[in-house]
Protein backbone atom coordinates (compact mmCIF):
# COMPACT_ATOMS: atom_id res chain seq x y z
CA UNK A 1 0.00 0.00 0.00
CA UNK A 2 1.52 3.11 -1.03
CA UNK A 3 1.33 6.16 1.26
CA UNK A 4 3.00 9.86 1.19
CA UNK A 5 3.72 12.77 3.44
CA UNK A 6 5.39 14.12 6.54
CA UNK A 7 3.13 12.20 8.72
CA UNK A 8 4.09 8.56 7.42
CA UNK A 9 7.87 10.08 7.62
CA UNK A 10 7.50 10.58 11.21
CA UNK A 11 6.40 7.95 12.33
CA UNK A 12 9.05 5.57 10.13
CA UNK A 13 12.00 7.80 12.06
CA UNK A 14 10.14 7.67 15.41
CA UNK A 15 9.94 3.56 15.09
CA UNK A 16 13.73 3.95 14.09
CA UNK A 17 14.46 6.02 17.32
CA UNK A 18 12.72 3.08 19.75
CA UNK A 19 14.34 0.28 18.36
CA UNK A 20 17.38 2.90 18.85
CA UNK A 21 16.59 3.67 22.09
CA UNK A 22 16.24 -0.85 22.66
CA UNK A 23 20.30 -0.66 21.32
CA UNK A 24 21.13 1.66 23.80
CA UNK A 25 24.10 3.00 21.86
CA UNK A 26 23.81 6.49 21.05
CA UNK A 27 26.15 5.88 18.56
CA UNK A 28 25.36 3.51 17.00
CA UNK A 29 21.75 4.48 16.14
CA UNK A 30 19.22 3.10 13.27
CA UNK A 31 16.31 4.88 12.06
CA UNK A 32 13.80 2.18 11.57
CA UNK A 33 12.63 -0.75 8.90
CA UNK A 34 9.64 0.68 7.11
CA UNK A 35 10.34 2.30 3.66
CA UNK A 36 7.96 5.50 2.80
CA UNK A 37 7.11 6.27 -0.81
CA UNK A 38 6.97 10.14 -0.96
CA UNK A 39 8.53 11.65 -3.62
CA UNK A 40 10.00 15.16 -4.43
CA UNK A 41 10.00 15.83 -8.15
CA UNK A 42 13.75 16.92 -8.45
CA UNK A 43 13.15 19.55 -11.61
CA UNK A 44 10.10 21.64 -9.27
CA UNK A 45 12.12 21.25 -6.21
CA UNK A 46 15.80 22.27 -7.45
CA UNK A 47 16.70 25.82 -8.52
CA UNK A 48 17.92 26.64 -11.70
CA UNK A 49 22.18 27.36 -11.91
CA UNK A 50 22.15 31.05 -11.75
CA UNK A 51 19.61 31.39 -8.75
CA UNK A 52 21.53 32.42 -5.64
CA UNK A 53 20.80 30.05 -3.40
CA UNK A 54 21.92 28.97 0.21
CA UNK A 55 22.18 25.33 1.21
CA UNK A 56 22.84 23.77 4.21
CA UNK A 57 25.45 21.46 5.33
CA UNK A 58 25.32 19.11 8.67
CA UNK A 59 28.58 17.33 10.27
CA UNK A 60 29.72 16.58 13.82
CA UNK A 61 32.97 18.00 15.45
CA UNK A 62 36.53 17.23 14.68
CA UNK A 63 40.02 18.35 15.52
CA UNK A 64 40.58 21.95 14.75
CA UNK A 65 43.14 20.49 11.92
CA UNK A 66 39.97 18.91 9.88
CA UNK A 67 37.85 21.78 10.45
CA UNK A 68 40.07 24.32 9.02
CA UNK A 69 40.80 21.50 5.97
CA UNK A 70 37.19 21.29 5.58
CA UNK A 71 36.69 24.92 5.67
CA UNK A 72 39.21 24.99 3.04
CA UNK A 73 37.48 22.83 0.67
CA UNK A 74 34.14 24.81 1.25
CA UNK A 75 35.46 27.89 -0.09
CA UNK A 76 37.47 26.45 -3.11
CA UNK A 77 33.59 25.18 -3.63
CA UNK A 78 31.99 28.32 -3.61
CA UNK A 79 34.50 30.01 -5.45
CA UNK A 80 33.93 27.32 -8.13
CA UNK A 81 29.94 27.96 -7.73
CA UNK A 82 29.61 31.60 -6.90
CA UNK A 83 26.22 31.50 -6.69
CA UNK A 84 25.93 28.98 -3.91
CA UNK A 85 26.67 29.92 -0.48
CA UNK A 86 27.16 26.69 2.41
CA UNK A 87 26.21 27.48 5.82
CA UNK A 88 27.86 24.46 7.55
CA UNK A 89 26.85 23.40 10.88
CA UNK A 90 28.63 21.34 13.38
CA UNK A 91 26.41 19.04 15.54
CA UNK A 92 27.88 17.95 18.45
CA UNK A 93 26.51 15.80 20.22
CA UNK A 94 23.93 13.48 19.67
CA UNK A 95 24.46 13.31 15.61
CA UNK A 96 22.15 11.43 14.64
CA UNK A 97 19.51 11.79 16.89
CA UNK A 98 19.37 15.64 16.06
CA UNK A 99 19.39 14.67 12.14
CA UNK A 100 16.21 12.34 12.60
CA UNK A 101 14.23 15.02 14.84
CA UNK A 102 14.89 17.71 12.08
CA UNK A 103 13.96 15.19 9.03
CA UNK A 104 10.95 14.30 11.20
CA UNK A 105 10.18 18.21 11.64
CA UNK A 106 10.97 18.37 7.89
CA UNK A 107 14.06 20.93 8.92
CA UNK A 108 16.69 18.72 7.95
CA UNK A 109 20.22 19.99 6.08
CA UNK A 110 19.96 20.07 2.04
CA UNK A 111 23.11 17.53 2.74
CA UNK A 112 24.61 16.19 5.74
CA UNK A 113 27.74 13.11 6.89
CA UNK A 114 25.84 9.65 7.42
CA UNK A 115 28.11 6.82 8.71
CA UNK A 116 28.09 3.60 6.78
CA UNK A 117 27.02 2.05 9.91
CA UNK A 118 23.86 4.01 9.77
CA UNK A 119 23.00 4.11 6.14
CA UNK A 120 20.87 0.91 5.72
CA UNK A 121 18.30 2.71 8.41
CA UNK A 122 17.93 5.94 6.24
CA UNK A 123 17.73 4.37 3.34
CA UNK A 124 14.91 1.89 4.34
CA UNK A 125 12.88 5.20 6.23
CA UNK A 126 13.36 6.77 2.22
CA UNK A 127 14.71 10.32 3.59
CA UNK A 128 17.37 10.07 1.36
CA UNK A 129 17.70 11.76 -2.32
CA UNK A 130 18.90 8.38 -4.87
CA UNK A 131 21.85 10.33 -6.66
CA UNK A 132 22.33 8.15 -9.76
CA UNK A 133 20.05 10.26 -12.22
CA UNK A 134 22.62 12.86 -10.69
CA UNK A 135 26.10 11.83 -11.45
CA UNK A 136 27.73 12.38 -14.84
CA UNK A 137 30.77 10.18 -16.48
CA UNK A 138 33.00 13.39 -15.49
CA UNK A 139 32.59 12.11 -11.86
CA UNK A 140 33.99 9.29 -12.53
CA UNK A 141 32.49 6.43 -10.06
CA UNK A 142 34.98 3.82 -10.76
CA UNK A 143 37.83 5.83 -9.42
CA UNK A 144 36.02 4.71 -6.01
CA UNK A 145 37.25 2.11 -3.88
CA UNK A 146 34.22 -0.65 -4.46
CA UNK A 147 33.58 -1.21 -0.76
CA UNK A 148 33.14 2.19 0.35
CA UNK A 149 30.46 2.54 -3.15
CA UNK A 150 28.75 -0.51 -1.41
CA UNK A 151 28.03 0.66 1.74
CA UNK A 152 25.74 3.56 0.35
CA UNK A 153 23.82 1.48 -1.82
CA UNK A 154 20.60 -0.47 -1.76
CA UNK A 155 18.99 -2.38 -4.74
CA UNK A 156 22.05 -1.06 -6.62
CA UNK A 157 20.52 2.45 -6.07
CA UNK A 158 23.31 5.11 -4.89
CA UNK A 159 21.80 6.95 -2.07
CA UNK A 160 25.35 8.68 -0.90
CA UNK A 161 29.08 8.97 -1.99
CA UNK A 162 31.93 8.08 0.54
CA UNK A 163 34.33 11.29 1.51
CA UNK A 164 36.66 9.57 3.32
CA UNK A 165 37.43 5.92 5.00
CA UNK A 166 40.10 3.86 6.99
CA UNK A 167 40.44 0.39 7.60
CA UNK A 168 41.96 -1.88 10.20
CA UNK A 169 46.05 -2.29 9.80
CA UNK A 170 48.33 -4.51 12.07
CA UNK A 171 50.41 -1.93 13.56
CA UNK A 172 53.45 -3.40 15.11
CA UNK A 173 56.07 -2.75 17.68
CA UNK A 174 59.47 -3.10 15.83
CA UNK A 175 61.50 -2.82 19.09
CA UNK A 176 59.65 -5.47 20.22
CA UNK A 177 59.81 -7.57 17.25
CA UNK A 178 63.97 -7.39 17.13
CA UNK A 179 64.12 -9.06 20.78
CA UNK A 180 61.66 -11.30 20.16
CA UNK A 181 63.57 -12.79 16.85
CA UNK A 182 60.75 -12.31 14.60
CA UNK A 183 62.40 -10.66 11.46
CA UNK A 184 58.52 -10.13 9.26
CA UNK A 185 55.43 -9.21 10.79
CA UNK A 186 52.84 -12.43 10.57
CA UNK A 187 51.08 -13.16 6.96
CA UNK A 188 48.61 -15.80 8.57
CA UNK A 189 46.61 -16.19 11.51
CA UNK A 190 48.76 -18.89 12.68
CA UNK A 191 51.65 -16.83 12.27
CA UNK A 192 50.32 -14.63 14.22
CA UNK A 193 49.15 -16.87 17.11
CA UNK A 194 52.93 -17.95 17.01
CA UNK A 195 54.22 -14.37 17.19
CA UNK A 196 51.93 -12.99 19.96
CA UNK A 197 53.15 -15.88 22.18
CA UNK A 198 56.91 -15.14 21.56
CA UNK A 199 55.71 -11.03 22.42
CA UNK A 200 54.22 -11.80 25.46
CA UNK A 201 55.71 -11.02 28.73
CA UNK A 202 55.22 -12.12 32.52
CA UNK A 203 56.43 -10.69 35.68
CA UNK A 204 55.89 -13.95 37.83
CA UNK A 205 52.61 -14.45 37.31
CA UNK A 206 51.41 -11.15 35.70
CA UNK A 207 51.05 -10.48 32.37
CA UNK A 208 52.98 -7.20 31.79
CA UNK A 209 53.02 -6.88 27.91
CA UNK A 210 50.35 -8.70 25.45
CA UNK A 211 51.39 -9.96 22.19
CA UNK A 212 48.82 -8.78 20.70
CA UNK A 213 45.81 -6.20 21.68
CA UNK A 214 42.07 -6.74 21.00
CA UNK A 215 38.91 -5.01 20.69
CA UNK A 216 36.44 -8.03 21.87
CA UNK A 217 33.65 -6.25 19.94
CA UNK A 218 31.45 -6.80 16.65
CA UNK A 219 32.89 -3.53 14.74
CA UNK A 220 36.32 -5.44 14.82
CA UNK A 221 35.21 -9.14 14.58
CA UNK A 222 33.44 -9.21 11.64
CA UNK A 223 35.38 -10.07 9.40
CA UNK A 224 36.05 -12.94 11.33
CA UNK A 225 32.59 -14.19 11.10
CA UNK A 226 33.08 -13.89 7.47
CA UNK A 227 35.88 -15.82 6.73
CA UNK A 228 34.85 -19.47 7.48
CA UNK A 229 31.46 -18.37 5.52
CA UNK A 230 29.66 -16.70 8.58
CA UNK A 231 27.38 -13.75 8.07
CA UNK A 232 26.28 -11.04 11.12
CA UNK A 233 22.83 -10.91 9.65
CA UNK A 234 20.25 -12.38 7.25
CA UNK A 235 18.13 -10.65 4.61
CA UNK A 236 15.56 -10.05 6.89
CA UNK A 237 17.62 -8.65 9.25
CA UNK A 238 17.79 -11.40 11.73
CA UNK A 239 21.58 -12.11 13.67
CA UNK A 240 22.68 -14.99 12.25
CA UNK A 241 26.53 -14.75 13.73
CA UNK A 242 25.94 -17.67 16.07
CA UNK A 243 26.04 -20.31 13.02
CA UNK A 244 28.58 -23.12 12.96
CA UNK A 245 30.04 -20.72 10.11
CA UNK A 246 30.43 -18.26 11.95
CA UNK A 247 32.27 -19.41 15.07
CA UNK A 248 35.52 -20.41 14.21
CA UNK A 249 36.83 -17.28 13.16
CA UNK A 250 35.62 -15.89 16.90
CA UNK A 251 37.01 -19.10 18.55
CA UNK A 252 40.04 -18.26 17.10
CA UNK A 253 40.36 -15.13 18.75
CA UNK A 254 38.92 -15.88 22.34
CA UNK A 255 41.65 -19.06 22.02
CA UNK A 256 44.58 -16.59 21.92
CA UNK A 257 42.68 -15.36 25.26
CA UNK A 258 41.91 -17.83 27.45
CA UNK A 259 43.97 -21.05 25.95
CA UNK A 260 47.78 -19.75 24.99
CA UNK A 261 47.08 -15.95 26.96
CA UNK A 262 48.89 -13.81 24.56
CA UNK A 263 46.52 -11.54 23.94
CA UNK A 264 44.53 -9.05 26.23
CA UNK A 265 41.72 -6.16 25.94
CA UNK A 266 43.04 -2.60 26.87
CA UNK A 267 41.07 -2.80 30.07
CA UNK A 268 43.25 -5.18 31.36
CA UNK A 269 46.20 -3.04 31.36
CA UNK A 270 44.42 0.28 31.94
CA UNK A 271 44.25 1.67 28.54
CA UNK A 272 41.23 3.20 26.99
CA UNK A 273 41.87 1.61 23.97
CA UNK A 274 44.23 -0.31 21.55
CA UNK A 275 46.21 2.78 20.48
CA UNK A 276 46.60 3.69 23.73
CA UNK A 277 47.49 0.46 24.84
CA UNK A 278 50.10 0.13 22.01
CA UNK A 279 51.59 3.00 22.64
CA UNK A 280 52.08 1.94 26.65
CA UNK A 281 54.14 -0.63 25.23
CA UNK A 282 51.51 -3.09 27.07
CA UNK A 283 50.59 -4.73 23.49
CA UNK A 284 52.94 -5.65 20.46
CA UNK A 285 50.56 -5.95 17.97
CA UNK A 286 47.33 -4.07 17.79
CA UNK A 287 44.91 -3.94 14.72
CA UNK A 288 43.88 -0.42 14.38
CA UNK A 289 42.77 2.49 11.97
CA UNK A 290 44.25 5.77 10.01
CA UNK A 291 43.11 7.35 13.50
CA UNK A 292 45.81 6.14 15.65
CA UNK A 293 48.66 7.59 13.33
CA UNK A 294 48.45 10.98 14.91
CA UNK A 295 47.34 9.60 18.09
CA UNK A 296 50.68 7.97 18.36
CA UNK A 297 52.62 11.13 16.30
CA UNK A 298 50.89 13.54 19.29
CA UNK A 299 51.29 11.42 22.66
CA UNK A 300 54.24 8.63 21.48
CA UNK A 301 56.47 10.35 19.81
CA UNK A 302 59.52 7.98 20.07
CA UNK A 303 57.44 4.65 19.26
CA UNK A 304 58.87 2.58 16.66
CA UNK A 305 56.61 0.92 15.15
CA UNK A 306 55.49 -0.56 11.66
CA UNK A 307 52.73 -1.14 9.33
CA UNK A 308 51.18 -4.00 7.72
CA UNK A 309 47.79 -5.55 6.53
CA UNK A 310 45.80 -7.77 8.28
CA UNK A 311 46.69 -11.45 7.98
CA UNK A 312 45.16 -13.84 6.39
CA UNK A 313 42.23 -16.25 8.07
CA UNK A 314 41.20 -19.17 6.68
CA UNK A 315 43.52 -18.58 3.61
CA UNK A 316 41.47 -15.22 3.01
CA UNK A 317 42.46 -11.55 3.46
CA UNK A 318 39.88 -9.60 5.17
CA UNK A 319 39.94 -6.49 7.13
CA UNK A 320 37.29 -3.87 8.71
CA UNK A 321 36.57 -0.48 7.03
CA UNK A 322 34.98 2.21 8.31
CA UNK A 323 33.58 5.07 5.94
CA UNK A 324 30.96 8.06 5.86
CA UNK A 325 29.88 9.23 2.79
CA UNK A 326 27.51 13.13 1.75
CA UNK A 327 23.94 12.28 0.96
CA UNK A 328 21.01 14.65 0.10
CA UNK A 329 17.79 14.74 2.01
CA UNK A 330 15.22 13.94 0.01
CA UNK A 331 12.94 16.54 1.01
CA UNK A 332 16.08 19.37 -0.08
CA UNK A 333 14.21 22.08 -1.89
CA UNK A 334 17.72 23.09 -3.70
CA UNK A 335 18.65 19.47 -5.07
CA UNK A 336 20.81 21.01 -7.95
CA UNK A 337 23.39 22.56 -5.71
CA UNK A 338 23.40 20.18 -3.22
CA UNK A 339 24.64 17.99 -5.49
CA UNK A 340 26.87 20.28 -6.46
CA UNK A 341 28.47 20.42 -3.12
CA UNK A 342 28.53 16.34 -2.94
CA UNK A 343 29.54 15.76 -6.33
CA UNK A 344 32.60 18.45 -5.05
CA UNK A 345 33.40 17.50 -2.21
CA UNK A 346 33.52 13.75 -2.99
CA UNK A 347 35.26 14.73 -6.67
CA UNK A 348 38.84 14.49 -6.93
CA UNK A 349 39.82 18.52 -6.61
CA UNK A 350 37.53 18.59 -3.45
CA UNK A 351 38.46 14.81 -1.97
CA UNK A 352 42.32 16.17 -2.68
CA UNK A 353 42.03 18.74 -0.48
CA UNK A 354 40.29 17.19 2.28
CA UNK A 355 42.52 14.44 2.49
CA UNK A 356 45.54 16.65 2.03
CA UNK A 357 47.53 16.46 5.51
CA UNK A 358 46.69 12.39 5.91
CA UNK A 359 43.78 12.76 8.94
CA UNK A 360 41.48 10.91 6.48
CA UNK A 361 42.21 8.45 3.76
CA UNK A 362 40.93 9.51 0.25
CA UNK A 363 38.18 6.77 -1.28
CA UNK A 364 39.17 7.89 -4.53
CA UNK A 365 42.26 5.66 -5.94
CA UNK A 366 43.47 8.36 -8.08
CA UNK A 367 43.93 10.69 -4.74
CA UNK A 368 45.24 8.09 -2.96
CA UNK A 369 47.79 7.44 -5.59
CA UNK A 370 48.54 11.31 -5.79
CA UNK A 371 48.74 12.27 -2.30
CA UNK A 372 51.34 9.21 -2.23
CA UNK A 373 49.08 7.48 0.97
CA UNK A 374 49.27 3.82 -1.07
CA UNK A 375 53.09 4.20 -0.75
CA UNK A 376 53.19 5.51 2.46
CA UNK A 377 55.13 3.83 5.34
CA UNK A 378 52.28 3.44 7.36
CA UNK A 379 49.54 4.48 5.61
CA UNK A 380 50.05 1.89 2.66
CA UNK A 381 48.62 -1.06 4.79
CA UNK A 382 45.39 0.68 5.53
CA UNK A 383 44.70 1.71 1.87
CA UNK A 384 45.98 -1.62 0.70
CA UNK A 385 43.34 -3.02 2.57
CA UNK A 386 40.26 -1.02 1.13
CA UNK A 387 39.27 -3.22 -1.86
CA UNK A 388 38.81 -6.38 0.19
CA UNK A 389 37.68 -4.80 3.13
CA UNK A 390 34.05 -5.05 4.91
CA UNK A 391 32.81 -2.06 5.91
CA UNK A 392 30.98 -1.54 9.75
CA UNK A 393 27.23 -1.89 8.37
CA UNK A 394 24.66 -5.23 8.30
CA UNK A 395 20.74 -4.88 8.35
CA UNK A 396 19.09 -1.80 9.92
CA UNK A 397 19.30 -3.93 12.86
CA UNK A 398 22.69 -3.84 13.31
CA UNK A 399 22.59 -1.64 16.76
CA UNK A 400 20.42 -3.95 18.70
CA UNK A 401 22.65 -6.62 16.83
CA UNK A 402 25.88 -5.12 18.12
CA UNK A 403 24.85 -4.84 21.53
CA UNK A 404 23.89 -8.32 22.68
CA UNK A 405 26.76 -9.69 20.52
CA UNK A 406 29.27 -7.30 22.41
CA UNK A 407 27.86 -8.01 25.75
CA UNK A 408 27.92 -11.73 25.27
CA UNK A 409 31.29 -12.07 23.22
CA UNK A 410 33.17 -10.17 26.41
CA UNK A 411 31.96 -12.64 28.69
CA UNK A 412 33.27 -15.13 26.41
CA UNK A 413 36.68 -13.40 25.95
CA UNK A 414 37.56 -13.27 29.61
CA UNK A 415 36.85 -17.09 30.04
CA UNK A 416 33.32 -17.06 31.76
CA UNK A 417 31.16 -18.28 29.38
CA UNK A 418 31.83 -20.87 26.27
CA UNK A 419 31.70 -19.30 22.62
CA UNK A 420 28.46 -21.41 21.40
CA UNK A 421 26.59 -20.59 24.63
CA UNK A 422 27.27 -16.98 24.71
CA UNK A 423 26.45 -16.65 20.98
CA UNK A 424 23.54 -18.25 21.05
CA UNK A 425 21.99 -16.27 23.76
CA UNK A 426 23.13 -13.19 22.50
CA UNK A 427 21.75 -13.95 18.82
CA UNK A 428 17.92 -15.51 20.33
CA UNK A 429 17.79 -12.19 22.65
CA UNK A 430 18.82 -9.82 19.90
CA UNK A 431 16.05 -11.33 17.59
CA UNK A 432 13.10 -11.22 20.09
CA UNK A 433 14.12 -7.44 20.61
CA UNK A 434 14.29 -6.83 16.70
CA UNK A 435 10.56 -8.55 16.44
CA UNK A 436 9.43 -6.81 19.08
CA UNK A 437 10.13 -4.09 17.63
CA UNK A 438 8.49 -4.34 14.27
Amino acid sequence: MRKSGLIILSLMLVAGLMLTACGGNKTNSNAGTAATNNSTDKETAAPTTDEPVTITLAGWGASPEEQDLLNQTLKEFEAKYPNVKVNYEVIADQYMDVIKTRLIGGEGPDVFYLDAFEAPGLIEANVLEPLDSYVTPEFDVADFEQPMVDAFKKDDVSYGFPKDFSTLAMFYNKKDFAEAGITTPPTTWDELKADAIKLTKKEGDKITRYGFGVAPELARQMFMIQAFGGKVSDEEGKATFASAEALPGLQLVVDMHNVDKSSGEPKEVGAGWGGEMFGQGKASIVFEGNWAIPFLESNYKDLDYATAELPTVNGTKGTMAFTVAYVMNKQSKKKEAAWQLISFLTGKDGMKTWTSKGFALPTRKSVAQELGYDKDELRGAIVAGASYATPWQAASTLPTITNNFNNQFVDTFMGNSKLEDAMKKAEDVANKEIEAAK
